[in-house]
């Protein structure tokens, strides 16, 4: 007999939250403010209302303050994965910089796509509303839908797309892992940046290239991060474009307007900008976005403790399950390299005002 699955949403006590009294809920409280901004445009607004509006008149100077206030304001739900379990993995990502012109040339060749024209979405939560936030990706074909084209396909298909090139990059590695992580940044050789975000996918799912190289025995599994992967990209580049095409998913971007400061991160899921080190990816299909969720996991590649409030303002094609999570670095080299080495163990609460939770 199979056991019952356990519900994604335990009840919690905020004694149980560790590491909650210590947190710096000061450098949480514009990422709080974000998601309150983009929940007012939401159907559970009214839900949400009175802790926003609340929040608009307090002081972000007092840490005892806004914990009072959430303590007030909120209930802290313990996630849980199906089996019972309350631990699950903890990524992370960042805003690359890469390098590249608005026309091709010798070193300019890796083409940054748009959304092509034959690319259709389905959202399916307009016929069946039982499975709202399910999206289908396909193409006509005759007068049948069906799958859109591979990552292999679509690469090597270059000169039908030639009118969705946005920009011409220099390195295919980079340009992969731009897809990773759905945006990014481009310094053109007159010295300007372009900034450039997620605006559609294939339909085909996430498929490791790391988990890839460790079946193959190219790579320890230590040695699977981004960093290691872009290593052996540039030792093998004979083999590289049969490597990331085991990964049948191709991310097609938009170009954003430029960040209102450097460290503006760029708009996630939720629609407002992402703050480094305080925004997550989360699954929301068992996370409502915009919502605070309390993350206790340990710093990438170190068993020094990371426990800090988040807010779940950005979601991922890899990004799938209950107790997990990707950690928003920021932009830049630095935030790459945290973001490259972090495959933690975490757990997750999340944090709802009254009416929200489950049933």
């Amino acid at each position: 007999m199979k056991p019952p699955t356990a519900k994604p949403m335990q009840p919690a006590q905020w004694d149980e939250l560790p590491g909650w009294p210590d947190d710096n809920l000061i450098a949480a409280w514009p990422a709080f403010l974000n998601s309150c901004r983009a929940l007012a445009a939401r159907s559970q607004w009214p839900l949400w209302r009175p802790a926003c509006e609340e929040a608009n008149t307090l002081q972000a100077t007092d840490n005892a303050v806004l914990r009072r206030f959430f303590e007030a304001r909120f209930q802290p739900y313990r996630l849980t994965n199906p089996d019972g379990s309350t631990s699950g993995l903890v990524t992370g990502y960042y805003e690359p910089l890469l390098r590249g012109a608005r026309k091709r040339s010798g070193s300019f060749n890796q083409p940054v796509l748009g959304v092509p024209d034959d690319l259709l979405t389905i959202d399916l939560g307009d016929v069946v509303p039982d499975v709202k936030n399910l999206r289908l990706r396909g193409r006509l074909q005759g007068n049948k839908v069906v799958p859109y084209y591979s990552r292999a396909d679509i690469v090597g298909r270059e000169k039908a797309y030639a009118d969705r090139v946005l920009l011409w990059v220099d390195d295919a590695v980079e340009l992969f892992f731009l897809q990773i992580q759905g945006s990014g940044r481009v310094q053109l050789p007159d010295g300007r940046l372009v900034r450039i975000g997620y605006a559609d996918q294939n339909g085909h799912p996430y498929q490791s290239v790391g988990r890839v190289l460790i079946e193959r025995g190219e790579l320890k599994p230590e040695e699977a991060s981004m960093q290691g992967i872009q290593a052996w990209g540039r030792a093998n580049p004979e083999r590289l474009n049969e490597l990331l095409n085991t990964n049948p998913s191709y991310v097609f971007f938009r170009e954003l307007p430029p960040p209102a400061s450097p460290s503006e991160g760029p708009p996630g899921a939720l629609a407002v900008p992402l703050v480094p080190e305080r925004s997550v990816a989360v699954d929301p299909r068992q996370i409502p976005l915009g919502a605070p969720v309390f993350l206790a996991t340990t710093q990438p590649n170190s068993p020094e403790p990371l426990r800090r409030l988040m807010l779940a303002q950005d979601t991922g094609g890899a990004i799938r399950g209950v107790v997990r999570a990707d950690f928003f670095w920021g932009f830049g080299p630095d935030a790459g390299r945290l973001a490259g080495r972090m495959r933690q163990s975490g757990e997750m609460w999340v944090l709802l005002p009254p009416g929200v939770g489950p049933k």
